[in-house]
C-alpha cells in the first residue's frame, strides 16, 4: 500500500469541495452586506491586486489588516476569501485581501516579494483611506501564512536586508514553514518546487525580526506536517525571545479553520478581532 501524501489535503477531507463550494459562497453573501472595493492594484500584472472592506461607520485612523489566501502558491483566489473580512470589520478596522501570481509560471521568490510589496503599498496607501498605518496587523492560510511569515523575516533566499513593512501582529493560520517535504510531495510536479527554492524560502530557515506579536494556529484535525512545523515556528520564536501564541482550533481541519477564522463569535475570530484592536 503506498504511503499517503499528508500534503494532499483533499485525501483526508472528504468533503473537500463542498466546503470549498461554501467558502466562496459565504464570501459572496458577506460582500453583499459591505461596502467593497475590487481590484486595486499593486504591482503590474492582474493577479497583483487587492480587495478593501471597509467597517460601516469608520472611525478616523481605523486598523488595517491585510489577508493572504492559500492554495499552495499554485491556486485561490482573495475574492473567494471576502468572509475573513468580517471580525475585520467588527474591530472597526479596513480588510485588504490581496492576490499574487502562481506557481510554476511565477517562482516563489517573486511570489514572496509580491506579498511584500503589497504589504508596503499598503501601509503607504492607508492615510489615503482613513486608516493608520501604524495599526497594521496581516493574516495568511496555508500557503497564505507562509507569506505572511515572511513579511517580518528575511530568508536565506533574500540577498541583503530587506524593506519589510512594520506590523504590529501576524496571525498564522494552518502555514507551511518547512518547504524541503513539498519536494516529495504532490506538488512538487504542482508547483516545479526545486531544492534550491525550498531551502531559500523556508520560515523555519529565516531570520525572524523583532516588533509583530505573532500567534500560529492549525486545526486540530490536520495531518502531522501542518501539527509539526506549527509547533516548530513556535519553539524558534520562543528561543529567539519574540512575542509568540501557539493554538489549536478544536474539531477544524485545514479548510474548515477559515470558518472559524472568519467567524466573529469564534474562538479563532475573537482573536483576530482582539489582534486588529489592539494594533
Amino acid at each position: 500500500m503506498a504511503e499517503r501524501d499528508l500534503y494532499l489535503n483533499r485525501d483526508f477531507i472528504p468533503d473537500f469541495d463542498p466546503i470549498m463550494e461554501e467558502t466562496e459562497a459565504r464570501s459572496r453573501a458577506f460582500a453583499d452586506t459591505a461596502r467593497v472595493e475590487r481590484n486595486l492594484s499593486y504591482g503590474p500584472t492582474p493577479r497583483q491586486s487587492f480587495d478593501l472592506v471597509f467597517p460601516p461607520d469608520m472611525a478616523p485612523g481605523a486598523p488595517l489588516h491585510m489577508f493572504i489566501h492559500g492554495g499552495y502558491w499554485r491556486a485561490g483566489s482573495k475574492e473567494a476569501h471576502t468572509l475573513v473580512a468580517a471580525p475585520v470589520l467588527a474591530a472597526g478596522g479596513v480588510a485588504a485581501l490581496i492576490s499574487y501570481d502562481l506557481m510554476p509560471r511565477t517562482r516563489l521568490a517573486d511570489i514572496v516579494g509580491q506579498a511584500r510589496s503589497a504589504a508596503r503599498h499598503l501601509a503607504k496607501l492607508a492615510p489615503e483611506i482613513g486608516a493608520d498605518p501604524a495599526r497594521f496587523t496581516v493574516s495568511g492560510h496555508s500557503a497564505g501564512a507562509h507569506l505572511a511569515s515572511l513579511l517580518a523575516s528575511e530568508a536565506p533566499g533574500d540577498a541583503g536586508p530587506i524593506d519589510l513593512p512594520g506590523l504590529r501582529g501576524l496571525l498564522l493560520v494552518s502555514g507551511i514553514y518547512d518547504l524541503s517535504d513539498i519536494l516529495g510531495s504532490f506538488l512538487k510536479e504542482e508547483t516545479k518546487m526545486t531544492r534550491d527554492e525550498a531551502r531559500a524560502w523556508s520560515p523555519l530557515l529565516a531570520e525572524h525580526g523583532p516588533g509583530p506579536m505573532r500567534i500560529i494556529t492549525r486545526g486540530e484535525d490536520e495531518t502531522e506536517p501542518f501539527q509539526n512545523q506549527a509547533v516548530a515556528l513556535n519553539s524558534l520564536l520562543e528561543r529567539d525571545g519574540h512575542a509568540v501564541e501557539l493554538r489549536s482550533e478544536r474539531g477544524r481541519n485545514h479548510l474548515t479553520i477559515v470558518f472559524d477564522l472568519a467567524d466573529p463569535e469564534a474562538p479563532l475570530g475573537r482573536r483576530l478581532i482582539e489582534l486588529v484592536e489592539s494594533s
